[in-house]
């Protein structure tokens, strides 16, 4: 098969297309003939040699994958309630940037009617990501408000549509005028440039002093202590990345009298049972709404597996609105 590895650690053009030999499945894993990967900022911190891949998994990167069902055990594709042949997107914790890729058969959804493949390619990670941080743990709810660092990011658009379509008000900041509108067009409700305006002051503004109840948090660094002085009472801080560096120092005692919950994570290294247990959440409550068009996948550019690199490069340029995929 052919596959995008990492030739060795540094700029976008490391990436390389080979010639690796094809996976096989284990016991609980289908095999997929992939069509296309999503590609994630995790990829560019394991291109750099800074997010290697958790014991056995694949040293290729790319964590989602949307193709057909080639094989698997049948007690695997009935856990799943899938066939040989079915059109698939999957969550994986490596192997992604390949035309063949083993995936924990409960970490397999089927094709949400209507979605392209494409499409389907730019869904698992965000959509299990954000999933887990703003309703697993962060408990967002309805009528409460949620702040999201990065609004036309992947992981921020679509918590943008997730939060609007469980019922919640949504403030986002973008580094420009053209990304508050982009955030705007996605269905937030207000977007602030913090480039130009306060997102501490803007908060407090939009909520007539209350402050928001849930921050999704890709910066850290600084940005805690900021975010701490915007959360209301009972607030919820949940980090999902360390972008802006990981030093910070924050008013504890706000942190006491607000009562708020400061939580991290991370997706990759956990275990296959804790992603099912995802897994199901998202094809019970999000699955319906993509199909009705509710919810809509964002996809920025597409680009032949080939040119990895560039797609890479578009990555870390930060112009892109959405998710960026690779085709097979």
């Amino acid at each position: 098969m052919r596959a995008v590895e990492i030739s060795r650690f540094g700029p976008p053009e490391v990436l390389q297309l080979v010639q690796r030999p094809a996976p096989v499945p284990a016991a609980g894993e289908l095999l997929i003939a992939v069509q296309a990967s999503g590609v994630n900022r995790p990829d560019v911190l394991q291109r750099k040699g800074h997010y290697p891949p958790p014991p056995g998994a694949s040293d290729l990167p790319g964590l989602e994958i949307a193709g057909t069902v080639l094989a698997g055990a049948p007690a695997d594709l009935a856990a799943a309630g899938l066939a040989i042949g079915d059109a698939v997107c999957a969550l994986v914790a490596g192997g992604g940037y390949a035309e063949q890729c083993v995936a924990p058969a409960v970490q397999c959804l089927p094709l949400p009617r209507g979605l392209t493949m494409v499409e389907a390619a730019s869904l698992p990670e965000t959509f299990f990501t954000v999933w887990q941080n703003v309703f697993a743990i962060a408990r967002l709810a309805r009528g409460e408000t949620l702040l999201v660092q990065g609004g036309t990011s992947g992981i921020g658009v679509t918590a943008i549509q997730l939060a609007k379509a469980f019922g919640a008000q949504v403030i986002v900041t973008a580094g420009s005028d053209d990304k508050c509108a982009a955030a705007l067009a996605v269905g937030a409700d207000h977007a602030v440039n913090y480039r130009m305006q306060d997102f501490v002051a803007e908060a407090k503004r939009l909520t007539d002093g209350r402050g928001v109840d849930v921050v999704l948090d890709m910066v850290a660094g600084d940005y805690v202590a900021r975010e701490v002085k915007c959360l209301a009472v009972d607030g919820r801080l949940a980090i999902i990345a360390v972008q802006g560096g990981t030093a910070s120092s924050f008013d504890a005692g706000a942190v006491l009298r607000k009562r708020i919950a400061i939580t991290g994570s991370t997706l990759r290294a956990r275990s296959v049972d804790y992603k099912a247990g995802l897994a199901r959440a998202l094809r019970e409550q999000v699955w319906p709404l993509l199909e009705t068009g509710a919810v809509k996948p964002v996809v920025h550019r597409v680009f032949p597996a080939a040119e990895a690199a560039a797609a890479h490069a578009l990555m870390e340029s930060g112009s892109h609105v959405g998710k960026i995929v690779l085709t097979w």
